[in-house]
C-alpha cells in the first residue's frame, strides 16, 4: 500500500481530531438540512460492544480489519471498506476478535429546522433494507471522511470553523445518499442541486435589489422559471411564501441602515422599496415591535452605554 494510504490506515493520529470535531462540527446546516451530530468516533481497535440500539442514526466505515455486524438476526461481514448503518430503534451489535479500525458518526435531522424534502429523504433512508455495502477507496464519502480527519487535526487558521461544518455537512448528505433505496437517487441528487442553486440566485437577486420592485413574476422572469415554481422553491426549501421573504428582507435591511447610517427614515423607507413612508412605518413597527425612530434611538441610547462601561 502507498504511504497515503498507510497514513489514513494509522488512526492513531486521527484521535485527538474526534474532540475537535465533536466541538466544531456538531451543529450542520446546508442546503435545506439541519443535522446535530451526537458524536464522532476514530477508534484504531474497536472489538465487541453489547446489543443495543439508539434514537439516532449512526454510520460506521470500517479502515482495517475484520469482523461482524449483526442486525435482526442477520449477520454481516465486515471489512476494510466497509460501511454500514444503524437505523433508529434498530437492536444491532458489532463483534471482533482482533479489533476493527473504525471512523463512525451519529445524527439526526433537525426536521423542524429541515425542509420536507429532507424530512422524506431521512424516511427513505429508515426503509434503506441493506445496511451493509462495501465501497471503493475513491469514493466521495470515503474521500470527503479522509479529508475531514486531515482538517481536523491541522493547526486552527481563519478558515478552521468554516471548512470543518461544510465538510462535515458534505460527508453526511454523501454518506445518506448511498443508503437511500432508489435507484433514481443520483437523479434526485442533481434535482436537489439544481433546486438550491436556482434558490441561492433568487435570494441573492432580491438582497441586490431591495430598492426595487420585487414582484413574484419579475424574479421568476429574471431565473427563467415560472412563478410557480418559484413559490414552491421558498414554500418548501425555506417554509415561508415569497412575499413574506421579500418583506423580512427589507425590514431586516431597513434595520441596517437605521443602526448604521444617518439616511432620514424617509429615504431608508425608498431604499428598502417602500415609497409610502407611513406604510413603511406600519410594517416596520408591527415586525420589530418599534417604529423605526425609537429603534435607532434604542440602539444609539444601547451603544452609548456599552462605551461608558469600556
Amino acid at each position: 500500500m502507498n504511504q497515503e494510504g498507510e497514513s489514513y490506515l494509522n488512526l492513531h493520529r486521527f484521535v485527538l481530531g474526534r474532540k475537535v470535531l465533536n466541538q466544531s462540527a456538531h451543529h450542520l446546516v446546508q442546503d435545506g438540512a439541519t443535522f446535530h451530530v451526537h458524536y464522532w468516533g476514530v477508534v484504531p481497535k474497536h472489538y465487541d460492544n453489547s446489543l443495543h440500539k439508539h434514537s439516532f442514526f449512526e454510520i460506521c466505515y470500517v479502515i482495517d480489519g475484520k469482523g461482524t455486524y449483526m442486525e435482526k438476526d442477520c449477520v454481516y461481514t465486515l471489512q476494510k471498506d466497509i460501511l454500514f448503518i444503524s437505523k433508529p430503534e434498530i437492536l444491532h451489535q458489532i463483534r471482533s476478535e482482533k479489533g476493527l479500525a473504525l471512523v463512525y458518526v451519529a445524527f439526526e435531522l433537525i426536521e423542524s429546522e429541515s425542509s420536507n424534502e429532507w424530512i422524506n429523504m431521512m424516511e427513505k433512508v429508515k426503509q434503506c433494507q441493506q445496511p451493509v455495502i462495501e465501497v471503493k477507496e475513491d469514493t466521495t464519502a470515503n474521500l470527503l471522511w479522509k479529508a475531514l480527519l486531515i482538517e481536523s487535526i491541522k493547526t486552527k487558521n481563519n478558515f478552521f470553523e468554516y471548512i470543518l461544518p461544510n465538510l462535515a455537512a458534505s460527508l453526511i448528505h454523501s454518506l445518506l445518499e448511498m443508503f437511500i433505496p432508489n435507484p433514481q437517487a443520483n437523479i434526485q441528487a442533481n434535482i436537489s442541486e439544481n433546486t438550491s442553486s436556482l434558490l441561492a440566485q433568487a435570494k441573492l437577486f432580491i438582497k441586490d435589489n431591495l430598492a426595487n420592485d420585487l414582484k413574484l413574476s419579475h424574479v421568476a422572469n429574471h431565473l427563467h422559471i415560472s412563478g410557480r415554481h418559484l413559490s414552491r422553491l421558498f414554500v418548501s426549501e425555506l417554509g415561508i411564501n415569497f412575499s413574506k421573504f421579500v418583506q423580512k428582507e427589507r425590514i431586516n435591511q431597513a434595520a441596517t441602515l437605521l443602526k448604521t447610517t444617518d439616511l432620514t427614515i424617509k429615504d431608508i423607507a425608498r431604499e428598502t422599496g417602500y415609497l409610502d413612508v407611513h406604510y413603511f412605518t406600519r410594517v416596520f413597527t408591527d415586525i420589530m415591535r418599534q417604529p423605526p425612530r425609537r429603534f435607532r434611538a434604542l440602539y444609539m441610547n444601547s451603544e452609548k452605554i456599552i462605551y461608558t462601561d469600556d
